[in-house]
């Protein structure tokens, strides 16, 4: 069931919001388990048979919890408890998203190891909802997670706005917010904010993303057939659809949330606007990027320093400034970090390069920061001035785009046959766009709404929508971007309302929805 349909629109969520004020009259617990069953409805209803592998995942690692937090007194038992659930978990993971699409690489080297045309149907939001249960037996071990009451568990696993492609929670921020008695009653502040903020997520989804969607699958289509400009054309609309498809989810979601007075972490925050790849990376995916910091990169490079601290080697940012340790403490982690990020996004080789990639970015941005730091400690520091956010900003985004070629095409060939027409190597003159100067319009206005205005969870930032605050440039500058109770903006969200409502049409799923 998708968010963008009518099926959602008109129905289950209307029917799931009425019955949930009426559970939380008889009581929260009873709210609570109306809204387990509503949630595995809304993941059951496209393949029912993968309701049956995600209660067993719960179940699993449910129990594994429990081990976890009553073995804290042995810390060799615990460990392998986690190890093993963890094991598991991964190897559920590759079973659906990596095992045949390796065994089908197999078969261009000629080694036939299973019958053609074999598969297996990926099961929506596998990666979320493991990636999120990982995390909390992570949590148990460290001690950080605790509580077990399967009901509340289970809501914080299948809890629908977030069930199908984030953003990734913690138990920590979830269960603080179940156990408070006033997230079970109605409170109209959240109700109308988060229908607002819905509202212009589903507007982003159908109007924008969709319209952006016809001329990416335009170009991909004759992928052969681009000359320069179609190819430009194909890449700059893919990078505006994947911007306000991942925004307009992530608000959606959000804004669901709140319907129940539950709030979610800021998991979009105008990543476009970013001076540097670090700081893409802190506004984009947001959820994700902590993550992959708290279970990846910084026991990674903790084990690195703990290492050269033991082998007496420099550590910290003496460290930094020896080639041997800024390769070791900041390289080797990243490199590793963001090789599972490419992973974790799909089983192709693109994939691992589009990984490898931002591994490569982030690595030279790490190494401007030192020289920067360098130079500001012998001299005062550079006067800021207009041009310089502008030229930093175009740089990070032109890096970002490259790296989207390799995200968005089938294969490393079409990556870089992409590559070459965008670069003139393409002989053909003609536009395969029937009219391409309304596509070069929308590309314009989508750039100019993205740098140009505020973005969603800044327009209600004084609400407070999420568990983290959003930096607000435009709160004091202009007034007129702040959301409030009134009869303008009723009529704008109104306005926004009705045309996401019809640009619905056929449902068209969430890009992120195949991760």
């Amino acid at each position: 069931m998708l968010f963008n349909s009518f099926l959602f629109l008109l129905l289950f969520l209307p029917l799931v919001l009425s019955g949930y004020f009426l559970c939380v009259r008889i009581g929260h617990r009873v709210a609570m388990a109306w809204l387990v069953g509503a949630s595995l409805l809304f993941y059951g209803w496209w393949t029912p048979a993968y309701l049956i592998l995600l209660c067993c995942s719960i179940l699993f690692n449910y129990t594994a919890g429990v081990f976890i937090q009553k073995t804290s007194a042995n810390g060799r038992v615990q460990m392998i408890i986690l190890a093993s659930g963890i094991t598991l978990n991964l190897l559920l993971l590759c079973y659906y998203k990596y095992l045949f699409p390796i065994l089908h690489w197999f078969e261009k080297l000629d080694l036939y190891l299973i019958p053609a045309n074999a598969g297996v149907l990926l099961p929506l939001g596998i990666s979320f909802f493991t990636f999120t249960q990982i995390g909390y037996l992570i949590d148990c071990k460290a001690g950080l997670a605790s509580g077990r009451r399967f009901l509340d568990y289970t809501l914080f696993v299948t809890f629908f706005p977030h069930l199908i492609a984030g953003p990734i929670l913690h138990h920590r921020e979830m269960m603080p917010q179940f156990e408070n008695r006033e997230t079970w009653r109605f409170d109209l502040n959240n109700f109308t904010v988060g229908l607002c903020i819905f509202s212009i997520g589903l507007a982003k989804k159908t109007i924008v993303a969709d319209r952006f969607s016809d001329y990416v699958n335009t170009g991909f289509n004759a992928l052969g057939q681009l000359s320069s400009a179609d190819a430009w054309m194909t890449m700059l609309s893919y990078s505006m659809q994947l911007y306000f498809d991942f925004s307009g989810y992530s608000e959606m979601a959000i804004g669901l949330a709140l319907l129940f007075n539950i709030r979610f972490p800021a998991n979009f925050d105008s990543p476009y606007k970013s001076g540097s790849i670090i700081e893409f990376w802190q506004r984009w995916h947001m959820t994700l990027t902590r993550y992959l910091n708290l279970y990846l990169y910084n026991p990674v490079a903790l084990w690195v320093t703990r290492l050269r601290t033991h082998r007496g080697m420099p550590v910290g940012r003496p460290g930094l400034k020896t080639l041997s340790g800024f390769l070791s403490m900041v390289a080797f982690p990243t490199v590793f970090t963001m090789v599972l990020a490419g992973i974790w996004h799909g089983a192709g080789l693109q994939f691992l390069i589009w990984g490898l990639l931002h591994a490569c970015y982030l690595i030279i941005n790490h190494i401007w920061r030192l020289i920067l730091h360098k130079k500001n400690a012998k001299n005062s520091p550079e006067k800021p001035n207009w041009f310089s956010p502008l030229w930093k900003i175009a740089v990070t985004y032109c890096s970002v785009l490259f790296a989207q070629i390799f995200f968005r095409c089938p294969s490393i060939t079409d990556s870089l046959t992409m590559i070459s027409t965008m670069i003139g190597h393409s002989h053909r003159t003609s536009v395969i766009f029937d009219h391409p100067l309304l596509v070069w319009t929308y590309i314009t206005v989508g750039f100019l709404v993205v740098l140009g205005t505020p973005n969603t969870l800044q327009v209600f930032s004084k609400w407070e929508p999420t568990l983290s605050k959003l930096q607000n440039p435009f709160s004091e500058k202009l007034a007129l971007f702040q959301w409030k109770p009134s009869i303008f903006w009723a009529v704008v969200v109104g306005v926004v309302s009705a045309l996401a409502i019809l640009g619905v049409g056929g449902a068209t799923e969430f890009l992120y929805f195949r991760f």
